[in-house]
């Protein structure tokens, strides 16, 4: 009998909403690849914050463990239940539950869809800029990872746009961390550890966030160049010319060919090897003479083109093919996804080390990101090796990559997280004094370590 499937039915009261072990689909015991697998005793669809309070109080008294989980678009394992127990899935937490046009902040549930709250933010003339790749995340996973995406290079991360936040805490108590207020010099900002902890330390049921207002207009812009060192040491040029752009993107031909194939679009140019794509917006006035600047500056560093979207109808395309290029790598061949980070000037000396090791090893190695911030995006792909050989050759690729990295002045992730696929290089190449601060922070505030402790850096 599962004891903990019937005493969570009758606690929450509503047969639909918690779910049975051996009836829990697959997709909720891993993330968004699908590889890894864990198992749970049940499944529960929260809708309140007393809810989720009553569901941890009772997993606390007992040791169970609970993964938190949103859309399930984590691609690094964090959301796979490797310890059993249950599983707290917030989809049906998705309210806005107010736009406060006076402060210029928006207080939602964690379930809401990050493309659902910009669009409608959007509508009232304001404007949320945290854009990671992935439209169908919940604004709670884009906090549990810190999600940053195109617009990081001008706008920042997410955390830089969460005011406050309402949790609950291992052992079931409410808390909120944070404000409305701009400012906040009143303690220890414990909020902050929250955001990028992968539901590590407590559970989010309510965000404040940040609003700005909607810019006026906004403009992309396409620029190929001869070869992809060319591109990327140009993105330095950019940034230095003060032309402020929303986004700056690289991507290599070979990747686009993928995209295209995938989309059935088209970039233009296609002489050329790689691309940068940028996007700027503000006011029409701003717009041109940022444009203006960066057209200079591609003329100086020897681009093909300067190709300007001024269709909205192409511009979507372009950006369409540039966002779905993990996913049109995937149709072709299983791969591994990377997001780690080196210095901006560091790029273009990481990326050519990486087609270094792409010829020596003979792994396809595929590269793009978000050059303006020099987060690389790699997918390795796996091709015809079987499951040893794949194993044993992405590891020996991955340890060089991430060392590499790190010899640079890199970090292992710049927005996907941690979690479970991730946790040697981390190790790795993290001190050992700050894996015991972090160590101590989840002791401190899970000294149980019920809540998604399967994320094992923490051990």
């Amino acid at each position: 009998m599962n004891t903990i499937f019937q005493d969570l039915l009758s606690l929450i009261g509503d047969p639909e909403r918690v779910i049975r072990d051996e009836e829990i689909e697959e997709s909720y015991l891993s993330d968004t690849l699908g590889r890894l697998k864990g198992k749970a005793q049940a499944l529960i669809f929260v809708l309140s914050t007393r809810e989720v309070s009553q569901v941890m109080r009772y997993a606390w008294e007992r040791g169970i463990a609970v993964t938190p989980r949103g859309a399930g678009t984590n691609l690094v394992g964090s959301t796979v239940p490797l310890k059993g127990g249950i599983i707290l899935d917030f989809s049906r937490m998705n309210h806005i539950l107010e736009i406060d046009e006076d402060t210029l902040t928006a207080t939602v549930e964690p379930g809401v869809v990050l493309q659902d709250f910009q669009q409608h933010v959007e509508s009232l003339g304001l404007f949320y800029p945290p854009d990671p790749g992935e439209k169908t995340a919940t604004i709670g996973g884009n906090i549990a990872t810190n999600a940053g995406g195109m617009r990081a290079v001008k706008y920042g991360v997410t955390r830089d746009y969460v005011r406050g936040l309402e949790v609950v805490l291992p052992d079931g108590r409410i808390t909120t961390m944070g404000s409305k207020n701009v400012k906040d010099a009143s303690g220890l900002q414990i909020r902050q550890l929250i955001i990028g902890s992968e539901g590590t330390l407590c559970v989010i049921t309510k965000c404040i966030l940040k609003l700005i207002p909607r810019p006026e207009t906004s403009l992309s812009v396409l620029v190929p160049y001869r070869d992809l060192h060319s591109a990327i040491r140009s993105v330095h040029a950019i940034i230095r010319a003060n032309a402020n752009p929303t986004a700056v993107e690289f991507v290599e031909r070979s990747v686009v060919e993928l995209g295209e194939s995938f989309t059935g679009l088209k970039f233009p140019c296609p002489e050329a090897k790689a691309y940068i794509l940028l996007t700027f917006d503000g006011t029409a006035g701003q717009v041109e003479a940022n444009a203006e600047r960066v057209r200079q500056v591609a003329d100086s560093t020897g681009s093909l083109d300067f190709i300007r979207l001024s269709d909205p109808a192409m511009a979507a395309d372009i950006w369409k093919v540039r966002g779905c290029l993990v996913k049109a790598v995937e149709a072709v061949s299983e791969q591994e996804p990377v997001d780690l980070v080196v210095p901006i000037s560091r790029s273009a000396q990481f990326v050519s080390f990486v087609h270094e090791v792409e010829a020596q090893t003979g792994m396809q190695m595929v590269a793009f990101g978000h050059a303006g911030d020099g987060n690389v995006h790699l997918c390795i792909v796996r091709g015809s090796r079987d499951d040893a050989t794949w194993e044993k050759e992405l590891s020996a690729v991955m340890h060089t990559l991430y060392d590499r990295a790190h010899e640079l002045g890199g970090l292992t992730s710049g927005e996907h997280g941690i979690g479970i696929a991730k946790r040697p290089y981390f190790l790795k190449n993290t001190s050992d004094v700050n894996l015991e601060m972090m160590r101590a922070i989840k002791d401190a505030m899970d000294p149980k370590h019920i809540l998604n402790d399967h994320i094992s850096y923490l051990k």
